[in-house]
């Protein structure tokens, strides 16, 4: 592993190859969350990885715009990967910054890995999970949002309650109210610039059944599948697939990255993966 600073954050490259992939975490992980993927998938691409600003350990409590957390994808993919576009490995908040900068940055964006979170938010979305899906939704983001105002010992407790109840595979110590931030800022429309994500690369949607509700609708993942190169696959797991089954995950990824690899480039992986 290889650690080097952007843009004032720690950033960890491992592997080697032409391609490169980053990856993308989201509540309430770390760049940590990805080490089964990085030792599954380091062996044929660089893996690059970073922890999100305020979700690192002593973060101060502090908001990050849309924009900010877009900028430092495009600064870490244009300083790891200057010579050719990355694939994305994105998951919960990391699909939304990570979706977003693929659409403001297509040219640098080759493929996408986008992990339990597709549409969510859009229309279609919201019809289809109902007025019980809306109303857990609303619940647990203004309990974080909540959680992150008040910080301190309350906001704490509040996280580290709905993260026990939402079985998050993320040690207590770990679960601080500074991470936070992005349901407070959604919540007070901070983050209203995001556009409903329409993908134009090849996406590997890979989503866990077991869950309250979706976050995603049938008719995107309808929509999906019928693009070339592009792929959806359902795992009964929840949120966390690639924690929960990390070899039936990463076989997955590999299988498809070598796929879309051997019809864009020479350097495909083994048959025998």
């Amino acid at each position: 592993m290889k650690k080097t600073v952007i843009a004032g954050v720690d950033v960890y490259r491992d592997g080697s190859g032409p391609d490169t992939i980053l990856m993308l975490h989201g509540w309430p992980d770390t760049a940590a969350m990805w080490e089964p993927q990085v030792a599954a998938l380091s062996p044929y691409f660089r893996c690059v990885r970073f922890t999100w600003p305020g979700f690192e350990t002593g973060a101060p409590r502090k908001e990050h715009s849309l924009d900010e957390l877009i900028a430092l994808c495009e600064q870490v993919v244009r300083e790891t990967s200057p010579d050719r576009p990355v694939t994305l490995l994105v998951h919960d908040w990391g699909c939304l910054f990570g979706y977003q900068f693929a659409q403001r940055h297509p040219e640098l964006v080759a493929r996408i890995i986008g992990v339990d979170i597709g549409d969510g938010g859009s229309k279609a979305h919201l019809d289809e999970i109902g007025l019980k899906g809306k109303l857990g939704i609303v619940a647990y983001q203004l309990w974080l949002a909540a959680a992150w105002k008040i910080g301190g010992g309350i906001g704490e407790s509040m996280t580290r309650s709905f993260a026990k109840k939402a079985r998050v595979p993320v040690a207590p110590e770990a679960l601080t109210p500074e991470k936070n931030y992005p349901y407070y800022s959604t919540w007070t429309g901070k983050y209203k610039g995001a556009k409903p994500f329409r993908p134009t690369c090849p996406v590997l949607f890979i989503y866990g059944t077991r869950k309250p509700f979706m976050f995603h609708s049938s008719a995107w993942t309808a929509e999906l599948q019928g693009k070339p190169g592009s792929k959806v696959v359902a795992m009964d797991t929840d949120h966390w697939p690639m924690l929960r089954q990390p070899d039936a995950f990463n076989r997955i990824v590999l299988d498809w990255l070598g796929a879309s690899t051997s019809t864009e480039s020479p350097n495909a992986l083994p048959a025998n993966l």
